[in-house]
């Protein structure tokens, strides 16, 4: 199985939600949370944001 990786700059692109704003939901566990890959950095599997965004689309 392969897993895409997704830099904050194409989660801010993806869902048209702020820094500040994705990390509030990951503490309030609206959002998916990162993970981090041991360099410093941080990534959010493509698939949980996929998801996220499908669940906000059937509750409409």
């Amino acid at each position: 199985m392969s897993h895409v990786f997704l830099r904050l700059s194409e989660v801010k692109k993806r869902t048209g939600k702020a820094k500040t704003t994705i990390y509030r939901e990951i503490n309030e566990g609206k959002f998916p949370k990162q993970i981090r890959n041991g360099t410093g950095t941080v990534a959010w599997l493509e698939s949980e944001i996929l998801k996220w965004q499908e669940e906000k689309i059937n509750n409409r």
